[in-house]
């Protein structure tokens, strides 16, 4: 028998063939955006999603997020998750049938339209996360993400499941748990309500294609370094043509990448 999910807020009415852990200080709202962990390590949860502003939400039940423990999924006595890989190599792979009976499991009470909940496995060799990414999904109803371990998962039940492959950038980590957190921050603050102020993530780096420009505050002038004399005019339209000015720049010096791809219409990429 699996272990029952951990539900961080107030059970969301959706059938179950199980009981769930419920934590009734952050509510899980039916309505609300939601994020569902396939993980070793249910622990890691929320970890840094439950602090600042990503935690107030979820207190506020904006958005709900549940983990789901892979290892009561397990085979055998020892509830193995893993087996050598097939042709021989280094490393362990995980399951096919772990990771489907979990996957079966994820998927009570979600839509199977893949656009409406997308499947997610954190892995290098993914397509590249970015903003637009992080829009797409915060639009969706949520996200189920499956964090990998070893040398990864067997091929097949990623094919069978039509899971989308996603990657934080061209580097390895021991799991999937710390790339998960970071896709699911990058998502969680777009929802609205979420940051206080919406027109914040209007001119954040990568909204509109470019790097956000530099930021100043208080004081004026510390150690003789002093604020761009055109923040302190109180003209909007210098001011907005200033950080537009220094937005290209930044994107033109430090990601070429990204200044070839803008559009320069004022509206950059989508």
């Amino acid at each position: 028998m699996a272990k029952p999910a951990k539900s961080h807020g107030r059970l969301s009415i959706s059938a179950s063939l199980k009981p769930r852990e419920v934590l009734t200080d952050t509510p899980d709202l039916a309505d609300a955006w939601k994020v569902k962990i396939l993980t070793l390590f249910p622990e890691a949860f929320p970890g840094v999603l439950g602090q600042s502003l990503t935690g107030r939400a979820l207190q506020d039940g904006l958005w709900a997020l549940e983990t789901i423990d892979l290892r009561p999924f397990g085979i055998g006595k020892h509830r193995n998750v893993d087996d050598t890989p097939t042709g021989g190599g280094a490393g362990m792979v995980m399951k096919p049938d772990v990771i489907a009976t979990a996957l079966d499991e994820a998927a009570r009470g979600t839509p199977a339209d893949r656009a409406g909940w997308p499947v997610i496995y954190v892995s290098p060799r993914g397509r590249p996360f970015d903003q637009a990414t992080a829009k797409r999904f915060s639009k969706a109803r949520g996200l189920t993400i499956l964090c990998g371990r070893f040398e990864g998962v067997d091929e097949r039940v990623l094919e069978a499941y039509a899971v989308e492959e996603i990657s934080l950038g061209d580097f390895v980590l021991t799991g999937g748990e710390i790339a998960a957190q970071a896709l699911i921050d990058a998502s969680v603050r777009l929802i609205p309500g979420v940051l206080g102020n919406d027109a914040s993530t209007e001119e954040e780096s990568f909204s509109h294609g470019l790097l956000e420009h530099p930021q100043y505050t208080r004081p004026n002038d510390w150690q003789g370094r002093k604020v761009p004399e055109v923040l302190l005019s109180g003209h909007h339209g210098k001011i907005e043509a200033w950080r537009r000015e220094q937005s290209e720049a930044l994107t033109k010096e430090r990601r070429p990448d990204l200044w070839g791809a803008f559009d320069g219409d004022g509206k950059g990429n989508p």
